[in-house]
C-alpha cells in the first residue's frame, strides 16, 4: 500500500488492511502487508494496525509554476530509486495507492516490475498523483459518481470511501439519547457536532467561538476543536460563558480529538458541521446524519476538490453547504435551526445521506485486491 502523509489517504489505507487481514485469516491465506511511502505522524498507527513500514522521500506534485518545483524534481527522481530497491526486495502481488507526496514514484517502480496497481481516488476531483498513476494501471477505484469521466480509457468502479469497520460499532445499537447523556448533554436538546479533521479547523473554531451565545440558544455543541487550538478554545470559552446562566454554559462542550470512540459522538448527534473532506462527507454518511459542510476555500484545497465534494453530496439532499465566504451568523443559525426543529426535514436529510453511504467499501476493496492474487475464494 502507498499514499500521502494526511489522515485522508492513511485512514482509509488502514481500512482496507484491517478488512485484508480478516479475509486472508478467513481464508487461511498467509498475509504480507507494507506501506510504502510518506507517512507524516501515522507510523505509529500503521504499525498498530499489523502494518509493517517503509518510507521513500516525498515530493509535491504542481499543476502551475513554482520554485518548490526546482527541489521536488530531484526529490520525485530519488524517491523512484528508493521504490525500486525496496519494492525489489519485496515483490508485492498487488499495489493499492491512494495517491498524495510520495505515491506515484511506488507506482512507478511497481510498474517497472510488472506488479498489478489499483488506484483510488477519494475526491470528486482527482489528484495529479492519481491522475498521473492512472496511466500506470487498468483498474481506478472512485468515490463520487462521475469521476470516471477524469480517466479516459480505464476501467473504473464507483465503490466509496474506505471506512474502518470499528469506526461503524454501534451504528445499530446504540441510543442517540444514550450518548448525549454520556457526553454529559440534556438527552432531550438537539446537538450539532462540530469536526475539524485532526488538526481542527481554525476558521471554523472561531465562527462557533464569535457565535457561541447565539448557537447556545438553539442547541448544543460537542465541538472537536483539534489538538492545536484546545487549550486556546478552552481559555475563550471560559471567558465566553462566564456571564452564561449555568443551564446554558452546560451546553457547550470541547475535545481535543475523538479518535476512534468519534463514533459515538456522531450517534449522539442531531447535526454534524464540518469540512467536507471525502473522509468526513463518507463517515458522516455512513452514519446517516444531517450536516452543514463549509468547505476548504480554494485557494487552500487543491484543485478546490472540497467544494465539489460538498456540492456533489449535497445534490441528494443530505446536506447543506455553506460556503467560508457565506457563513454569517445569521444564515448558519437559520440552517441550524431549521434542521434541528423539523423533523420531517432531518429524517429526509437523514435518508438522503444513507442512500449515499457505502459502509461496505473497504470489505469490497480488500476483495478486488485479493482476486488480483488469485486468492478470490
Amino acid at each position: 500500500m502507498t499514499g500521502g502523509r494526511t489522515g485522508g489517504h492513511i485512514y482509509p489505507l488502514v481500512a482496507v488492511g484491517a478488512e485484508l487481514q480478516t479475509q486472508c485469516g478467513q481464508r487461511g491465506i498467509a498475509l504480507d502487508l507494507r506501506y510504502l511511502g510518506a507517512y507524516g505522524p501515522f507510523k505509529g498507527l500503521l504499525e498498530a494496525n499489523n502494518i509493517k513500514v517503509g518510507k521513500v522521500a516525498e515530493s509535491k506534485l504542481r499543476r502551475y509554476m513554482s520554485i518548490h518545483n526546482f527541489i521536488d524534481g530531484p526529490k520525485f527522481v530519488y524517491s523512484f530509486m528508493q521504490a525500486m530497491v525496496k519494492i525489489f526486495f519485496f515483490m508485492p502481488d498487488v499495489v493499492f495507492s491512494k495517491g498524495g507526496p510520495g505515491a506515484l514514484a511506488v507506482v512507478m517502480a511497481a510498474k517497472f516490475y510488472f506488479i498489478p496497481v489499483i488506484v483510488h481516488e477519494s475526491d470528486a476531483v482527482p489528484g495529479l498523483t492519481n491522475l498521473l498513476s492512472s496511466k500506470f494501471t487498468k483498474l481506478v477505484l472512485t468515490s463520487f459518481p462521475g469521476v470516471e469521466n477524469y480517466f479516459p480509457g480505464k476501467q473504473v468502479m464507483l465503490i466509496g470511501n474506505p471506512i474502518r469497520r470499528s469506526l461503524l460499532a454501534g451504528i445499530s445499537t446504540e441510543s442517540k439519547q444514550k450518548n448525549k447523556g454520556a457526553f454529559g448533554f440534556d438527552p432531550q436538546l438537539p446537538l450539532i457536532l462540530v469536526i475539524g479533521g485532526s488538526q481542527g479547523a481554525t476558521s471554523i473554531n472561531d465562527f462557533i467561538l464569535d457565535n457561541l451565545s447565539e448557537i447556545l440558544q438553539v442547541t448544543q455543541v460537542l465541538h472537536q476543536t483539534g489538538t492545536k487550538n484546545y487549550e486556546q478554545t478552552l481559555k475563550e470559552v471560559s471567558f465566553i460563558v462566564e456571564k452564561m446562566p449555568e443551564e446554558i454554559s452546560k451546553r457547550y462542550k470541547a475535545f481535543d480529538y475523538f479518535g476512534d470512540e468519534i463514533n459515538l459522538a456522531y450517534i449522539a448527534s442531531d447535526l454534524i458541521v464540518s469540512r467536507s473532506s471525502a473522509g468526513a462527507i463518507f463517515e458522516i454518511a455512513a452514519f446517516g446524519k444531517p450536516s452543514i459542510l463549509i468547505p476548504l476555500p480554494p485557494n487552500i484545497a487543491a484543485n478546490d476538490h472540497q467544494t465539489k465534494n460538498a456540492y456533489d453530496y449535497a445534490a441528494g439532499g443530505a446536506a447543506e453547504v455553506m460556503e467560508q465566504t457565506n457563513l454569517l451568523p445569521n444564515l448558519f443559525i437559520n440552517h441550524v435551526k431549521k434542521i434541528v426543529e423539523d423533523q420531517t426535514l432531518s429524517a429526509k436529510m437523514s435518508n438522503a445521506a444513507l442512500a449515499f453511504a457505502k459502509p461496505e467499501a473497504a470489505s469490497k476493496i480488500a476483495q478486488i485486491i485479493l482476486e488480483l492474487t488469485g486468492n478470490a475464494t
